[in-house]
Parts: C-alpha cells; structure tokens; sequence
C-alpha cells in the first residue's frame, strides 16, 4: 500500500475511503496554519539540541516529544546507564520546565513523593507541605525500586493532574509530566509494575546501547551530563501549554479511527495476549498520532503518524501468550496485517 504524504490532500483521502465531503473542511485550521513555522522552528531547536546532548537517538527524541505534546507521561526502559536521566534532565532544560528528579528507593514513603502535613501549634492548624511531585517535569528515577504502595502513590497525579491529602485536594502545577525510568524487571531489587500504573504512561520508550560512532563519540567527549548547562530552552510552560491545546485540534478523521479500533480490535483476538487493548489505549494513539502530526506541521492525521506511535503506545500494555515473541514485535505485524481502508 503507497501512503499519499502532502500534507494539503484531504485528509480522508489517504484512508481510500470514497466519503462526500467539502475539501475546505478538511484542510489544516487557519491558526493552526499560522503557528506551524514558529512551532516548527521550536521542536527543530529543541531536537539540534538533544542530538549533541544524547548522541543517535534521534527516533526516541522525537517519540519523547510528542508524547509530552500528547500530554503523556513516559516509561523510559533500559538497562543502566545509557543516558535514560541525562535525557529526562535534558528534556526539561529545552522545554524550559520547572524540573525534580526523585530517585525511588524500597524504603520511601508516599508522603516523601506527594507532601505531609505539619501541625503548627501556634496556629492550632495543621499546614500541607508539598513533595517532589508539585513540579511540571518529574523524573521517577529507577520507579521499579519502590514499593508497590510508593507506586500506586502515584495513579491520582498522572491521571488527575491532582493530590488528595487529608479530605483537601490540591492541583499540580500545569503542563506536568512524570518520565519515570525502570531497569530490566529481571534485575535483583525491582518491583514489577502493576497493569495499572503502566496503563498511566502513554508510551514506553527504550533507548538501548548507541551506535558505534555515536558510543566513540562519547569516549572522545566525555560524560554528556557535562553538557546539561549548555541547554538552552526554546519555550516555557505556557507557551508548551498552547503547543499542546494545538495538537489536541488536529482533525483526526472518521476513517482514522476506523483504522485505529481495526488495530486495536486486532489485540484482542485469542492467541496473541493474554488480554487486549482497552479503549484508554486507543485514545492514547489518537492522541499520540494527532501530536506526531502536529510535530510535522500538518493539521490532520496521516495512517504514517498512527504507525508511527503505535508500538510505543501499545507495548507496555500487552502480555503475550506465547513466550518467546515480544509485544512490539507482534504488534508490528499488526501493523502489516491491517490494511489502511
């Protein structure tokens, strides 16, 4: 199947699908059109300046970025040190967010993540103290070190935007972000991440060992933390607010998510997993395809942008049946599978 890629054809026409329409409606909006250069010029900064931060990632840079501009949080998994917290520390540099990394150990507590409330005698009151988590961009560094109940401490503030302590409620601060990272479940003194918790991260991305040019770079240049002062942001958190209210308009047609439930739906048939996608997930592709084609300047989803995120946002969430297969891998012949109709 060849893919029509302009990004000035109707959007439908790329889905095959002989629908009657007006092709005014379905072009990019006019603001969206307008902000597309300065938006553009943004991630591309925002890129130049990852790449010679952390050296052939490029891919995962670009995944990582339009996860945030999805609104998502981000499962960073690999084995340690091939850069998971320089990249996390980085990420918040360009984008010019207020940033705390927390390193999870098994004897944390919920109120070190979330806040504790004193007693001020004099005042005959008690005063809410707010933790690590009352920051844009958290780094749970090592998430799978920490108990189940550190974890679960968690769900209300990836999912609510919001802490509850003491029959009060208080709103984290906005946009917010959790990049957690998590070493192999294999390695000795890590807790397995419930369904749940990962069904809080829209994507789960890996890094993995870096090229060989790339890896002789790094010995040449040394330790690229080294280069964390030398990040310069390209916005700050409203301005990335407003990036994310745009994406969240690009025109996402019938026949898209038509092609999404038929992915989806795929999940679920018998022999594959032990249990398929929910429809939370489908959203999160939507959403990650929509931000994805926002990165590109176009003002509607193409069946590239949905592949383009699609293992990202499915793997974590999927047990396969059959040992030996990984999720993506099976979920990348999904993708061959399912004709775009």
């Amino acid at each position: 199947m060849t893919f029509l890629k302009t990004p000035r054809k109707p959007a439908d026409a790329v889905f095959r699908r002989p629908l009657c329409y007006n092709p005014r409606l379905l072009q990019p909006p006019e603001h969206i059109t307008d902000m597309t250069d300065n938006i553009q010029a943004g991630i591309q900064a925002a890129l130049a300046q990852l790449n010679r931060l952390i050296l052939g990632k490029e891919p995962v840079l670009k995944q990582l970025l339009a996860c945030i501009l999805a609104d998502g949080h981000v499962l960073l998994e690999d084995v340690p040190g091939v850069g998971k917290t320089t990249l996390a520390h980085g990420v918040a540099a360009v984008l010019g967010l207020d940033y705390r990394r927390v390193q999870f150990t098994n004897d944390m507590m919920p109120a070190d993540l979330l806040g504790v409330s004193v007693y001020r005698p004099n005042e005959g009151k008690f005063e809410f103290h707010p933790g690590p988590v009352f920051h844009s961009f958290l780094l749970a560094d090592e998430i799978n070190r920490a108990s189940p109940k550190l974890q679960s401490a968690l769900l209300e503030a990836m999912e609510e935007k919001q802490v509850s302590a003491d029959g009060k409620t208080y709103r984290l601060p906005q946009p917010f972000f959790v990049v957690a990272t998590q070493n192999p479940t294999e390695q000795i003194g890590t807790f397995p991440l419930p369904e749940s918790q990962l069904d809080r991260f829209m994507m789960r991305l890996s890094m993995g060992y870096p090229a060989p040019e790339a890896e002789k770079m790094l010995y040449f240049h040394g330790d690229r933390r080294r280069a964390l002062p030398q990040v310069k942001p390209v916005c700050n958190a409203e301005t990335l607010r407003g990036w994310q209210q745009q994406a969240a308009q690009v025109r996402f047609a019938q026949a898209a998510a038509d092609y999404v439930y038929r992915l989806v739906e795929a999940t679920r048939r018998p022999g594959q997993f032990v249990t398929g996608l929910s429809p939370r997930a489908g959203l999160a592709v939507v959403n990650a395809a929509k931000a994805w084609a926002f990165m590109h300047g176009r003002g509607h989803v193409l069946p590239d942008d949905v592949k383009a995120v699609w293992v990202s946002v499915a793997n974590h969430r999927l047990q396969p049946v059959q040992q030996g297969a990984t999720a993506a891998q099976i979920l990348s012949g999904i993708l061959s599978h399912v004709p775009v109709q």
